[in-house]
Parts: structure tokens; C-alpha cells; sequence
């Protein structure tokens, strides 16, 4: 079954090199990828095809659902670790990086000695 008519573009994207293009930093080299979509629809576009590799198998992992619910389009964005690139919009100059490994996640500040009952007792 062709499926040319079912998946096209909503608009000209202008290939990668026009007026509806910006150019992002991907893995260290310019890329010219498609403006106003989610950073995983760009690099969708653009032919790349692994986002980072799976902490388990070592399998290169793209993204699966593009709304932010498989947590599989993690990628570095702008220096900040495990971001959904499929919930970031793109834009000029933007620096992106692979993510390989497990995910950071941000650990809490210690609590002070005493402050933690005082919290919780209000």
C-alpha cells in the first residue's frame, strides 16, 4: 500500500535551505533544519534517525510518540541533559547534542540539620 497520500507536509518547508529554515547545532556541525516545529520533527526531517542510545541494550533510540510521553526523543538541548525534543520548538542557533546513557534526573538540595521537621511539622 503507497502511503504518499496519506503523510505530506502542511506546508513547504523550503527543503532545508529557505526562508522557513534555521540553522541549529547539531552533535558540533550546522544543520538547516525545518522552523516552527519541535526539535525531533526538524531532526526528523533532516534524515537523522538515532536521538540518543537505550541505557539497557545500547540500541539507538528515536522518537516513538511525539507528544512527551515515551520519554524516547531525550536529547542535550542548549546545555540542559535529558529535554523531550519532541516538546521544544527549534529556532536559530540552537545547540543540540545526542544523549547517550541514562537520564539525569536533578537531585534535591540537602536539608539543613532541623529545618526538614520544621517543614513538615509547618
Amino acid at each position: 500500500m503507497p502511503t504518499d497520500r496519506l503523510f505530506k507536509r502542511i506546508a513547504a518547508s523550503a527543503a532545508h535551505g529557505g526562508a522557513d529554515s534555521v540553522t541549529i547545532e547539531f552533535n558540533g556541525a550546522p544543520l538547516r533544519v525545518p522552523a516552527g516545529c519541535s526539535v525531533a520533527a526538524a531532526l526528523l526531517a533532516s534524515g537523522v534517525t538515532r536521538f540518543r542510545n537505550s541505557p539497557v541494550s545500547g540500541e539507538p533510540r528515536a522518537p516513538y510518540c511525539m507528544m512527551g510521553v515515551c520519554f524516547e526523543c531525550l536529547m542535550e538541548i542548549d546545555g540542559q541533559p535529558s529535554r523531550q525534543s519532541c516538546l521544544v520548538t527549534v529556532r536559530e542557533g540552537m545547540r543540540v547534542h545526542t544523549q547517550d546513557g541514562a537520564r539525569t534526573l536533578p537531585l534535591p538540595a540537602p536539608a539543613e540539620a532541623g529545618h526538614a521537621a520544621e517543614v513538615a511539622h509547618g
